[in-house]
């Protein structure tokens, strides 16, 4: 996007907070070029999320797996599994099968071509590469897989136009 456009966008949007919210102090807010510990994510990650749960099966949801490895990566997507129980906690899983549910999961991500793993120092999962999504969604639309949600997958499409997201293959 040009930087005059964005700039337009920026400031509509600052006009249209100070009208809802007021004046708003910039500490009170987090703001990503001036914290530490962030990363990038795609705008349309809570649908690919929702698309994600959709495919692993009822009962099994995958996207807050998904999205904790997504937080440990940087923009190569390489991911070092060597907190397992630590990363399994962050995903939701705790207690006496907190990380044998987590490598489940882990497991079916990989299953279901978001993500590729390789044996390392902490076994079978030390090493984590996270896979373009929107390329892994439109190979499962491709392929007809069993329980691809279309309703899903219609509102991340609409959503990409609107955010001008280019990289969803059909």
């Amino acid at each position: 996007m040009a930087p005059a456009v964005k700039k337009k966008i920026e400031e509509k949007q600052a006009e249209l907070r100070q009208q809802v919210f007021g004046t708003v102090d910039p500490t009170d807010t987090w703001h990503r070029k001036t914290a530490k510990g962030f990363t990038t994510i795609p705008r349309t990650m809570p649908l690919l999320g929702s698309i994600m749960d959709a495919l692993s099966g009822k009962g099994k949801p995958v996207s807050s797996t998904y999205l904790e490895l997504w937080c440990r990566s940087n923009d190569d997507g390489f991911v070092t599994l060597s907190k397992q129980q630590e990363i399994a906690f962050a995903s939701g899983f705790s207690g006496l099968r907190g990380v044998s549910t987590w490598k489940e999961r882990v497991r079916k991500l990989e299953e279901l071509g978001f993500i590729a793993t390789k044996p390392g120092v902490s076994g079978s999962l030390h090493y984590v590469q996270i896979w373009n999504p929107y390329l892994v969604v439109s190979q499962h639309k491709a392929n007809g897989t069993e329980g691809f949600p279309a309703d899903r997958f219609h509102a991340l499409y609409e959503r990409m136009l609107e955010i001008g997201a280019t990289d969803l293959e059909i």
